[in-house]
């Protein structure tokens, strides 16, 4: 007879786009995976009392809600999932750590620097009564980001030079695309920058394990006006009728500094006409070189220059063998994983850690550096200075 594990309470705020893939990956996590805690669907929350109802049937939640102060005080709710607009963030995620809930949380972690200090200061308290909270910068969880930054702690690439980093999307390449909340900057903080170069940013301190010291960036807004969807688009009530104004940035260029001595440079757009959810990321050392692009997600590239030139080239590293960080709860070898795995990954490493009373990662002092890089490329962009990230 199978022992009954206990059980995790979740509830989630949040069933757009972010919450349809994370109710994926808490409905998959210990179906695949040996969990010390079985996740439990309790409740979902959103604003529309119809469409959430609707979301929690079709995404296997057992209860919706329209507040989501009735999901941080309920006694079955262990772990609240914030995956709201950034500019709910910072209420939602202290309120839940306050009432002594775990919290998984979107990124970036919040609209601004004091707002990721708040939530950075009141998950630090909450970790003294071994409440949790947790960042989510899934990209981490894919394999082949989980070889690189071995290849890279194993000193594969020997003393680090050079770090580029690039997020592609082109869904806003049309001028008549229509506002979203994404475009407003009350409700998103940024564009491209945060939106999609905090992950890029997170990622090259990931792999290299070194932080990001100083940026010179520059940031741009090509289609400064947009058809307004409809009533419920989540707008500010100043978009008006017809077309309203995009205040957030298109794209977004900086340049930087590692602590370690290596130089970057970072782009983030959502105008790469053709480019749908490209992340490529090359790293060169002394000893050697790496490459990785999203939209071939099971593949790392991997140069070896200790090797005679004559043998020389990337290596095309396929990463679907067992002995990979997650891979073994899945497919046979050679059977490529999605973009809807990582987040499942998150989830099983979110559990094990509630199981075993350690600290998730990334933390919120983690989201809160990647909050005060976007910050100053944003600074930067605006003064035509470098900015230095503070410590």
């Amino acid at each position: 007879m199978t022992e009954q594990k206990a059980t995790l309470g979740v509830g989630m705020i949040g069933y757009a786009f972010m919450g349809a893939v994370h109710s994926h990956a808490w409905r998959s996590a210990h179906r695949f995976f040996d969990l010390p805690l079985t996740p439990r669907m309790q409740v979902l929350c959103g604003r529309d009392a119809t469409r959430v109802a609707e979301a929690a049937d079709r995404f296997g939640w057992e209860e919706s809600v329209t507040d989501w102060r009735d999901v941080i005080t309920r006694d079955d709710v262990d772990l609240v999932d914030v995956c709201t607009p950034g500019d709910t963030h910072a209420e939602i995620a202290i309120a839940a750590l306050e009432a002594g809930k775990h919290v998984l949380c979107e990124k970036p972690l919040a609209n601004t620097v004091a707002e990721a200090e708040r939530m950075a200061a009141a998950a630090a308290v909450a970790a003294e009564r071994g409440v949790r909270a947790m960042v989510g910068f899934t990209y981490r969880r894919v394999p082949a980001i989980a070889l690189a930054r071995k290849l890279v702690a194993d000193g594969r690439l020997g003393e680090l030079h050079h770090v580029r980093a690039q997020y592609l999307q082109d869904w806003l390449a049309d001028p008549e695309t229509p506002l979203s909340w994404r475009l407003d900057k009350a409700k998103a903080g940024s564009g491209a920058l945060g939106d999609i170069g905090a992950h890029v940013i997170d990622l090259t301190q990931h792999i290299t394990g070194d932080r990001i010291l100083e940026v010179s960036g520059m940031l741009e807004t090509f289609v400064k006006e947009r058809p307004v969807a409809s009533a419920s688009s989540g707008l500010s009530a100043t978009a008006g009728a017809g077309r309203g104004p995009v205040t957030v940035d298109d794209a977004a260029v900086f340049m930087a500094r590692f602590a370690g001595g290596a130089i970057g440079s970072f782009e983030a757009t959502r105008f790469a006409t053709g480019r749908k959810n490209a992340i490529r990321i090359e790293i060169n050392g002394s000893k050697g070189s790496l490459a990785f692009d999203f939209e071939d997600m099971n593949v790392l590239h991997f140069h070896d220059a200790t090797i005679p030139d004559a043998e020389g080239g990337f290596r095309r590293i396929v990463v679907t063998e067992p002995d990979h960080p997650w891979v073994a709860g899945w497919w046979p070898p050679g059977h490529g994983l999605g973009y809807e795995h990582g987040f499942t990954h998150q989830v099983v490493d979110l559990v094990r850690a509630l199981g075993e009373g350690t600290a998730p990662a990334p933390t919120f002092a983690d989201g809160l550096q990647v909050q005060r890089v976007l910050a100053a490329v944003e600074t930067s962009s605006d003064s035509r200075t470098w900015q230095e990230i503070p410590a």
